[in-house]
């Protein structure tokens, strides 16, 4: 199953939210991200069919491997680009608000080449 943008955005806000290592449940996702409930509902019910997400008896929600994989490789691409950007001297907020557009539809020959450019 392919992930549009937003799909990829909630996997990488329940990574964040997993990072913390305290249990959550879509209402959390829903405050982490300012939006709605319906929303969040609708999402979680597309990721879990897509088998990104598992949410167990009591509506909390892990990653599976394929989700974890997903939401790492974004996490990876925002930090990167955020870190790019600022070092280029735009500001902290305005980087790591470019860098989560840009994170969604740079190729992986892109990023692996800016990745390999920075290591230098």
């Amino acid at each position: 199953m392919h992930l549009q943008e937003s799909g990829e955005m909630y996997l990488e806000t329940i990574l964040t939210l997993t990072k913390r290592g305290i249990p959550f449940r879509s209402i959390d996702v829903c405050e982490e991200m300012g939006y709605s409930k319906p929303s969040v509902s609708r999402a979680m019910g597309l990721l879990k069919k897509g088998e990104f997400i598992t949410v167990d008896k009591s509506g909390y929600i892990s990653l599976t491997e394929a989700g974890r994989e997903v939401a790492e490789k974004v996490f990876a691409r925002h930090t990167l680009l955020t870190s790019l950007l600022t070092k280029l001297g735009v500001d902290p907020e305005t980087a790591a608000e470019d860098a989560c557009k840009m994170e969604h539809v740079i190729s992986d020959t892109t990023f692996e080449a800016i990745k390999s450019y920075l290591e230098k």
